[in-house]
């Protein structure tokens, strides 16, 4: 079998689970290789050795049983930067973009943009720290979680990208241990209700990990309880953005404003044009 056969089988087999066969047939195959995208088109009528054989239909194995592809090749792009990632914490996705072009924009209207404070609620796998810390490579930012293989897998993010130095990590519990006030106060919190998340496909529900999905009945629990803690953990003037789900926005409002009575809140949409962050501006 040559690199072109295996990339055909592959894509023959794995429509029941992927909307995307192609892409991840290539994405597979070139972890079995270790190769660039180039390099697998480069090498098409190659043959593969036995063993080669036997780790494709391996990979394609795990992928059929609904393993999601990112956690088979342990990473994922996320804002242009490659990330390492495990079940410890869910896989990054494209629409959470959205929460970090917020920050980076709420960071360059501060009078210091670079040495602005930031904190990353529920860092998981430290995509959006370390993706701020790349556009703001001045500011103070700090990331909290609560599981310590999360803070693991973030640390070893930040230092595949150059940022150990300018990111520190905390185990805690939301803002529990965090002293002092940030400019920006960031979060990706678990947001999908209790019913949803026992509905999602089994590469989410089986795979990632559901203290960092299911946010409780109506889907706001962890988030209410960082914007009743967030008026003592932010600056004068400072921001809120945390992630929603796509029909949470008044619900999002309507806690916000019990929490921030007198700042300003607002919901912006994703590029699908639906609810995706909630903006709090003290």
């Amino acid at each position: 079998m040559n690199v072109l056969e295996a990339l055909r089988q592959a894509r023959r087999l794995l429509p029941p689970v992927s909307d995307e066969p192609e892409l991840e047939a290539e994405l597979l195959l070139r972890h079995c290789l270790g190769v660039d995208r180039a390099s697998l088109y480069r090498l098409l009528t190659a043959e593969l050795s036995d063993e080669e054989q036997q780790r494709f239909r391996d990979l394609v194995r795990r992928r059929l049983i609904h393993e999601p592809t990112a956690y088979i090749i342990g990473h994922k792009e996320f804002f242009g930067l490659d990330f390492e990632v495990t079940p410890a914490a869910l896989i990054p996705r494209p629409e959470t973009e959205v929460l970090v072009e917020l920050a980076i924009e709420a960071a360059h209207k501060k009078p210091l943009a670079d040495a602005v404070s930031i904190a990353d609620v529920g860092t998981g796998s430290g995509a959006i720290a370390v993706a701020l810390a790349s556009a703001l490579p001045e500011a103070k930012i700090r990331a909290t979680d609560t599981s310590p293989d999360a803070i693991e897998l973030a640390q070893r993010n930040a230092r595949r990208h150059g940022a150990a130095k300018r990111i520190s990590f905390l185990q805690t519990d939301l803002l529990d241990k965090l002293t002092g006030q940030v400019d920006v106060l960031v979060a990706n919190l678990p947001y999908v209700t209790t019913t949803d998340w026992k509905a999602l496909p089994p590469e989410i529900r089986d795979h990632e990990p559901r203290e960092a999905l299911d946010g409780g009945p109506g889907g706001l629990r962890v988030i209410k309880r960082l914007l009743e803690q967030a008026p003592d953990h932010l600056k004068p003037s400072g921001v809120v953005l945390a992630e929603i789900g796509d029909n949470q926005g008044r619900a999002a409002r309507e806690v916000a404003r019990a929490a921030f009575p007198d700042a300003a809140v607002k919901v912006m949409p994703d590029l699908s044009g639906r609810d995706r962050v909630l903006v709090v501006q003290t």
